[in-house]
């Protein structure tokens, strides 16, 4: 299944740690999860990496330009402090962005 990921600006900050930490753990930001957060649809760390990447490329019928890292696309990416695939989801909250 191919979910795309955003923000719901204006809503929402649009910080991209935040939408991630939301997508894998279905917590706000200090932590909570009550009604509505629905902890049964929390994702995978590969697939909320999908869903802010690969997916709104293919969303977009862009998936040929944009989206992975590959010879030949365009490159827009993020470098951050920490490796979000393996620290603790508290810590995704605490992983700047270069």
């Amino acid at each position: 299944m191919i979910i795309c990921g955003g923000s719901d600006a204006p809503v929402e900050r649009g910080e991209p740690m935040i939408e991630f930490y939301a997508a894998i753990s279905r917590k706000r930001v200090k932590g909570f999860s009550g009604e509505g957060w629905h902890p049964e649809q929390a994702v995978s760390r590969e697939d909320a990496l999908k869903m802010f990447t690969l997916w709104p490329a293919y969303a977009a019928f862009e998936e040929n330009d944009k989206g992975s890292i590959e010879v030949g696309k365009l490159a827009d990416f993020t470098v951050l402090s920490q490796d979000i695939m393996k620290i603790p989801e508290p810590e995704l909250l605490n992983s700047a962005l270069s």
